[in-house]
């Protein structure tokens, strides 16, 4: 079974929350490692990314499964 569904508006969409995601991750390093505390505000952007990413990947399985059976 492949880790992601086929191709379509949900998985590009989780795909996109999953990139936003990892790059607010490596922005808050860089902010704590220069002793910012922005880095707090890029730690919550990356958890909202991240339950983005989780809801798109469980919507597109839930359509693929609709559309199959």
């Amino acid at each position: 079974m492949p880790l992601l569904p086929p191709s379509g508006p949900a998985r590009r969409l989780a795909l996109m929350a999953l990139a936003v995601c990892v790059l607010s991750v490596a922005a808050a390093v860089v902010a704590f490692v220069q002793g910012s505390f922005v880095g707090i505000v890029w730690i919550l952007l990356a958890g909202i990314s991240s339950n983005m990413a989780w809801f798109y990947l469980r919507r597109a399985k839930l359509e693929r499964a609709g559309q199959s059976g």
